[in-house]
Order: C-alpha cells, then structure tokens, then sequence
C-alpha cells in the first residue's frame, strides 16, 4: 500500500460479497472495464472479519456509510475506523445504530484476526498529521441539510454539525473536523448543487479538494500532488491555485481547520 490508509471498515462475511456490497454502496456505477481505480483494498482476515482500507481522502466520510449499511445485513457489529483526524475515531454499528468506542483501533483490529496495514516510513519521518474536513455547498441553504441528512437518517446526533449560510452557498463544518458523508449526502439529494469538499491538515501542507455534483466526485486538487489521481485532476479551484486562497475564494475559514 503505498499511501497511508486513512479509513477503514471491518466487518464480517465472505471476502468477495463483501466487496461486492461495498462497491455498490460506495460506487453504485463502477465499472473495472472503465479502468477506474477502486476507492479501497480489501484484505482478508484470519476470522470471521475482514478489512476495508481505503487512502483516498476525497473518500474519508465512506466507512460510516459502508458500516452502517452492511450492519443491517448481518448479526455481529461492524466497525468504522477514520484515521484523517487525531483522535482517530471509531464506531460500533449494529442494525445502521453506530457507537463510538474508546478504543485503540489496531488492537481491535488484531483481535479480530484483520489488522491494518502499515505504510512503512524512515524513522525520521515526520508522524501523521491530523486532517479536517469541511465543504461549501452551492446552492443550499442549511435548512435544506438539515433536512436532507434527517430524512437520510444522518448517523450524528443534533448539533453535531457547523452550518453556516453564506453569500457563496452553504458552509459545512463540525467541531471535530468530521462531517461524515454529509457532504455526499447532500450532493446526492440535490444534484444540481456543486459541492467542494476539503480535507487539509492544520498547516494546509496536506490539502485536497474534491468537487462533486449528484453525489459523485467529478475533479480533485491535491497539494502535495496525488501520485494516484481517482478524479480528473485541476490546476486550480476558482481560479486560485494556493490552499490559502482556494479557502478564501470557497469562504471557508482556515481557523476551521486548526479546530479555531
């Protein structure tokens, strides 16, 4: 694996069905003859559970969509692991009801006979920065998300989302740096929208932006450059080619993403 894996889901059946499922909740429309790369790696486990990894930023938000819809197809609980943010979070979901656990997320995954990968790094490498995400919604007011993620059944609790209504759209946020699969959500109920979703570290020398519109992502930037583009790659987002204007021109505060 050569980028780090920054999600993961583990859950159990069969290896193959269930990459399968994932694909189909995940990339409804994937076709392996289109040459398209998949969003994540299943690795099969010594158990009963099995692993979903993915490295793709643009994708983080995927793994409590996956969990929560396999947990309705099968007895035992699965787990979503999202490794962007410090501390990594964790959920239990058993019939699409997550927990958060306060648990370290490698040891589970060992108990359950499917640990995660590690990219190796040089020993002077620097740790794994945290990333944040947050969107801008063109073309929604927050009365509309709002309503959209509870007719969806949105896994969060009540204020567990920033939503701010500005002159350029919606601005979408949360005091944790995680909005789930909000943003797809709300791309999916209003197609015409187009969405940029930003995943940047603190000091936004990790920066990615993912437009979407109907739910599927349609271009990226990524600074430090994607060695493994998913999306047609773009020179620029409104024009602006630096993290700190992209956020200026998108009207999303780079505070956001230092937890200010």
């Amino acid at each position: 694996m050569s980028r780090r894996p920054i999600w993961a889901v583990l859950a159990p059946g069969e290896p193959a069905r269930l990459e399968s499922r994932a694909l189909a909740i995940v990339m409804p429309d994937w076709d392996e003859e289109d040459g398209e790369e998949q969003p994540f790696e299943l690795i099969p486990g010594s158990g009963g559970y099995h692993a979903m990894v993915g490295t793709d930023p643009s994708y983080v938000g995927a793994e409590m969509q996956l969990a929560e819809e396999l947990s309705l197809e099968c007895d035992e609980p699965v787990y979503s692991i999202e490794r962007a943010n410090d501390p990594w979070t964790v959920m239990s979901w058993r019939n699409g009801t997550l927990e958060v656990l306060e648990v370290d997320p490698e040891s589970l995954a060992e108990s359950l006979g499917c640990p995660l990968p590690r990219r190796e790094a040089p020993s002077d490498s620097p740790a794994m920065k945290p990333l944040r995400k947050a969107a801008l919604v063109e073309g929604v007011r927050a009365e509309e998300a709002h309503r959209v993620l509870e007719e969806s059944g949105d896994p969060f609790p009540p204020g567990h989302y920033r939503f701010e209504d500005t002159p350029r759209g919606l601005l979408m946020a949360s005091g944790t740096g995680n909005i789930g699969y909000a943003d797809i959500t709300v791309s999916e109920r209003f197609p015409d929208a187009t969405v940029y979703a930003v995943m940047a570290s603190p000091e936004l020398d990790e920066f990615f932006v993912t437009v979407r519109r109907g739910g599927e992502g349609i271009e990226e930037f990524a600074q430090p450059p994607d060695e493994f583009p998913r999306l047609q790659v773009v020179g620029d987002i409104k024009g602006e080619r630096s993290p700190e204007r992209i956020l200026v021109a998108l009207g999303i505060p780079p505070g956001w993403f230092r937890n200010e």
